[in-house]
């Protein structure tokens, strides 16, 4: 084991470092979702955006930094990329990591 690794355990040992770490990877996780389905449609930013009726930089950062985005934004993505959006609300196992179903 490296020093990062030995690093980020005694980090994750810490509840409240780890919820902060869970909640930003979950937000990152729809901006990869949106990269991956956009380049599968062979689109780049800007035209996602037009079909999305929003700019492109809107697109871009919703890629890279996609906190506090309102649902009728992903919505509209989700749209324009022939897909639909669900939502789920995912029960935390009582070491505190998510459980997947």
């Amino acid at each position: 084991m490296n020093r990062f690794e030995r690093y980020y355990r005694s980090q994750m040992e810490d509840s409240t470092m780890r919820e902060l770490v869970e909640k930003e990877l979950a937000s990152l996780e729809i901006g990869v979702q949106i990269a991956k389905l956009r380049a599968k449609h062979r689109l780049n930013q800007t035209q996602l955006a037009a079909r999305a009726r929003m700019s492109a930089p809107k697109v871009s950062r919703i890629e890279s930094r996609p906190a506090n985005v309102q649902l009728d934004t992903l919505i509209r993505l989700a749209q324009a990329l022939g897909a639909r959006l669900q939502v789920r609300l995912v029960e935390k196992q009582k070491d505190g990591r998510s459980r997947r179903s």
